[in-house]
């Protein structure tokens, strides 16, 4: 693409993104579950939250933090450690709340309810090295060995990549938040849907702490 910042095959890296984005993941769940709880709104808080931490591991990537990650047992395992408490405590505290009524959840979606949610996407993004591991192992493939400016052809492909990432989740979160209209006046599918959540936070956590640091 750019002889200046070394990028090169900017065609594949987009489909390849693209593809990677539209891949069922954990962070599929987290949005689709926050839509349908919260409506758009809270799919979207869950959108950019998730959007800003994966901005936490590009920039990383661009200055080094994910280098260390991978050639550092002790600083990938405080880190994994810290993301794995995070993502039990968070999974606990949704599989012992008590489920509320849809009128009384949706009274604060303009609130705390709102940030909340954003900043479980953030930090849940944020605290998983494997993201940053990711981030490492991709986006190298599409930067040219003599790049004079590799951590700004990171920082690029970093922000295509997320921005195109954004727009699949929004569609996303727009989908299942109409789709889903009907059942969060469900007080009993709610609590589901909360132990779902709060179910995949643990098993993420799970996941994270078992993490090979070698």
């Amino acid at each position: 693409m750019d002889g200046t910042l070394g990028i090169h095959e900017l065609w594949l890296f987009i489909l390849s993104g693209l593809l990677l984005n539209v891949t069922p993941g954990p962070d599929t769940a987290y949005i689709v579950g926050r839509s349908v709880q919260l409506g758009w709104r809270g799919g979207a808080a869950a959108v950019l939250g998730i959007s800003c931490g994966c901005l936490v591991h590009v920039f990383g990537a661009a200055i080094g933090l994910s280098a260390l990650l991978m050639a550092s047992s002790a600083a990938f395992a405080v880190v994994k450690l810290v993301g794995a408490a995070y993502l039990l405590l968070t999974g606990v505290q949704m599989l012992l709340s008590r489920p509320r009524p849809f009128t009384e959840a949706t009274a604060d979606i303009g609130g705390v309810s709102l940030r909340r949610v954003f900043w479980q996407g953030v930090l849940t993004c944020a605290l998983n090295p494997k993201v940053a591991l990711f981030f490492l192992a991709f986006l190298p493939q599409f930067v040219a060995v003599d790049s004079p400016h590799k951590a700004l052809a990171f920082l690029t492909l970093g922000v295509i990549f997320i921005t195109n990432g954004t727009l699949w989740c929004f569609t996303l979160a727009a989908f299942a938040s109409k789709a889903a209209g009907h059942i969060r006046q469900s007080a009993g599918t709610m609590a589901w849907i909360n132990r779902l959540l709060g179910g995949m936070f643990v098993y993420l956590g799970i996941r994270v702490a078992m993490m090979d640091t070698r």
